[in-house]
């Protein structure tokens, strides 16, 4: 006797929780019971008990039920949140403000549960301190013997990015020497950049950008470049793995070299590409080309390329690629310096 009630017990738990769990079905006719989590117009995530979080092709889902809330938003801006089933081929939301609300499946934007609402209405409005992130690498060499030489070179890059707004800054350093008695020059490379840009966005497609460079190169005499620039640009793609901006403005220069100062009005051209390719790695590549307004025929163009390889959640390989060129320089120095890097990576985020 105490057994049967054991097993009726357990069979009532069992009944139970099947009932009070979400569950989809198919069109072929299976069946997948757990939690939804969220939902757009090409997939569902349900997580199940065993399979752990399961992907299905929206298109495929027959029936749905949710006992616990769930979000709702359609294409005519609705959001709805309560208890979700199919019936009918359509989609009834049991709000808990007025009647059963029903949706046709084609109207839905997206579903969410409670804990999914919360994390994309944080990617939605971050406050200042939320959704950054930013990494950092460093570099160091030394020979000793046959040659003798230093060379350190760090980077930092930080972003805090929303569906509306984007601030941007960035900071690299080389600094190498040769410390061979009598070798000339015993400083090999001394350049420092950094600056900032905040992007606004009009719409999907549309943004303006506002930002401030800074530059050093002991070796070509630029004790200081500043550069202040704004202007309009287009999202030419905008996916989650690839990215293409073109920007077009103006900006304001200030050179001060050994020798000479100077003041330059100038365009702003450039284009910005960002891919992923496979799980681990993201390649950046950045083209920028001013014409010089004061005196046509000089320009500056500056080019980046880098890539980032993930080790492991926190740790990565990058590699950096970055080319300055300046067709009117002090007499006695170049028109170009090209930095490579590479070295460790380590980023975060909050």
């Amino acid at each position: 006797m105490r057994i049967l009630l054991m097993g009726c017990f357990a069979a009532f738990l069992l009944a139970a929780n099947f009932l009070w769990a979400d569950q989809i079905v198919l069109k072929n006719g299976d069946r997948l019971t757990g939690t939804i989590l969220k939902s757009d117009e090409k997939e569902l995530v349900i997580k199940t008990e065993f399979a752990g979080e399961v992907t299905v092709q929206w298109p495929a889902i027959q029936e749905m039920t949710a006992g616990e809330p769930l979000h709702v938003a359609t294409k005519q801006g609705q959001k709805l949140v309560g208890p979700v089933k199919t019936e009918d081929g359509k989609i009834e939301v049991a709000t808990a403000a007025g009647p059963t609300v029903e949706v046709e499946k084609a109207a839905i934007v997206n579903i969410r549960n409670d804990q999914e609402e919360a994390a994309e209405q944080r990617l939605e409005h971050p406050t200042w301190a939320q959704g950054w992130t930013a990494s950092s690498s460093v570099s160091f060499a030394l020979t000793r013997g046959n040659s003798e030489t230093k060379n350190l070179a760090l980077a930092f890059t930080a972003s805090h990015k929303t569906p509306h707004d984007k601030l941007g800054m960035y900071a690299n350093s080389v600094f190498s020497t040769d410390d061979a008695p009598g070798a000339v020059p015993s400083t090999t490379a001394n350049t420092t950049q950094g600056g900032a840009r905040y992007d606004r966005n009009f719409d999907a497609r549309a943004f303006g950008f506002g930002g401030a460079d800074f530059q050093t190169d002991a070796l070509q005499e630029l004790n200081l470049r500043s550069i202040f620039s704004g202007g309009l640009g287009v999202h030419a793609l905008k996916g989650d793995r690839t990215t293409l901006d073109f920007l077009a403005g103006a900006n304001y220069t200030r050179e001060s070299y050994t020798t000479l100062s100077r003041d330059l009005i100038a365009l702003t051209l450039g284009e910005e590409l960002m891919k992923k390719l496979g799980a681990g790695t993201v390649v950046n590549e950045k083209l920028y080309f001013y014409p010089d307004l004061n005196d046509t025929g000089n320009y500056r163009g500056a080019f980046n390329f880098g890539t980032v390889t993930k080790i492991s959640k926190f740790l990565g390989w990058q590699n950096a690629f970055t080319e300055t060129y300046v067709t009117n320089p002090p007499a006695g120095t170049k028109k170009n310096d090209i930095i490579l890097t590479t070295g460790l990576n380590i980023s975060f985020s909050r």
